[in-house]
């Protein structure tokens, strides 16, 4: 039997330096999660700050979590959360930046490649391999120019985006929401 409990990761480096940057729109999604719920996290002994609550009265069970660690060491609090809270690998979603989307889309999927991003990939390491799991692709745009994308994603967002990024950030959360509610075919239609 499935487990009713759910994990929201969100992807991002730890500290004031990266906050704002495109990187950790993982994060600011599930701060957004968080002050709707207005809830607070703890930390946890896997390295991870997390807080399990229920989405929506009756709702089912739901976890939320960032890393106190940077992205590319995603993989071991995930894990360890999973493990602790008895989340199966379908009921895993990873909350990210996209290069590959511009600012302002959202894409939905399950599984396939990481497409270079080291987050994903120590996440799929430390399922042993399983990519079965539910992603919310956060556009970011691609670098202008020659600039190498790993400095790009570590900037902040730039002044016409900050307009936006609310509005995004929030278009995010409910995006997350529904993959629990409704399943990935009825958000992919809401949100694509």
């Amino acid at each position: 039997m499935a487990s009713e409990t759910w994990l929201i990761a969100g992807l991002g480096n730890p500290g004031s330096r990266y906050r704002h940057t495109r990187h950790n729109i993982g994060h600011m999604v599930l701060d957004e999660l968080l002050d709707r719920m207005d809830a607070k996290y703890t930390r946890t002994k896997v390295g991870a700050k997390a807080v399990a609550a229920r989405l929506g009265p009756g709702g089912p069970k739901v976890v939320f979590a960032i890393s106190e660690g940077y992205m590319n060491l995603s993989g071991k609090p995930v894990r360890g959360l999973m493990d602790y809270f008895s989340v199966p690998t379908q009921n895993l979603i990873v909350v990210h930046d996209e290069l590959d989307l511009d600012f302002g889309r959202a894409k939905l999927k399950r599984g396939g490649s990481e497409g270079g991003h080291n987050g994903l990939k120590s996440i799929t390491t430390h399922l042993g391999g399983d990519r079965d799991y539910l992603r919310v692709r956060a556009g970011v745009g691609r670098p202008p120019g020659r600039m190498d994308s790993a400095d790009y994603v570590l900037q902040k967002f730039s002044a016409a985006e900050q307009k936006e990024l609310g509005i995004f950030i929030s278009r995010l959360a409910d995006a997350a929401e529904l993959l629990i509610s409704d399943g990935l075919p009825a958000a992919q239609n809401a949100v694509h």
